[in-house]
């Protein structure tokens, strides 16, 4: 299983029609094509090396890589999924249309309209998305400078402190570092803190150290 692909690019398909943009990395000789949206392929520039976090998804007689520059976006594009009838073209769609942060933002408000935006998601799929999407989609912290990389589950959790090892956990950091991190934390913090709170403060201990 492929998890992450880290070479140059050496070929782009844009995205036309709302269809995935697609591209080439090459690793040690051999060229991967990696599905993703076009906001991803405008940020990588080509003959550069990139790091891409993937998705192998499997099906009996087919097989794609879908990439992201972020972890936290592959753990929504993967949330996404575990919802009932999301396959990976509307798991993408939804992305493309909606970065995380703005995913964040619309599952905390129930925003219906804002998921009918997305190609081929009409009313009665985009109520069924809210309801399954806050159980299976990790998703950005909505305040602080520190959202583009922190991730906590939309529901939130009464165990405040795990949110937060979970959370640091998804971002690859280690479990020394993550260790470290939750000792900066006061007992008296998870008192006058929320999970984001928390993980805001976490996340600036590991970047002093």
């Amino acid at each position: 299983m492929i998890g992450s692909l880290r070479g140059t690019v050496i070929d782009r398909e844009v995205a036309l029609d709302g269809a995935p943009a697609e591209l080439t990395i090459e690793v040690a000789g051999v060229g991967y094509r990696v599905q993703t949206t076009a906001a991803t392929s405008a940020r990588v520039p080509a003959d550069t090396e990139t790091l891409l976090f993937v998705h192998h998804h499997i099906r009996e007689a087919d097989q794609r890589l879908y990439g992201f520059l972020t972890v936290a976006d592959r753990n929504a594009f993967e949330g996404l999924l575990g919802a009932h009838g999301v396959g990976p073209s509307l798991a993408l769609a939804v992305m493309a249309t909606h970065p995380v942060h703005e995913l964040a933002r619309i599952l905390n408000d129930d925003d219906l309209d804002a998921l009918c935006q997305v190609p081929g998601v009409g009313k009665k799929t985009a109520q069924r998305l809210l309801v399954e999407l806050k159980n299976s989609v990790v998703l950005p912290v909505l305040d602080g400078d520190v959202s583009a990389a922190a991730t906590v589950s939309v529901n939130g959790s009464t165990d405040a402190l795990g949110d937060v090892r979970e959370a640091l956990t998804s971002l690859g950091y280690s479990t020394a570092e993550v260790r470290k991190a939750l000792a900066t934390l006061k007992p008296t913090d998870s008192e006058t803190m929320d999970s984001g709170q928390l993980l805001k403060k976490a996340l600036l201990a590991l970047s002093t150290v």
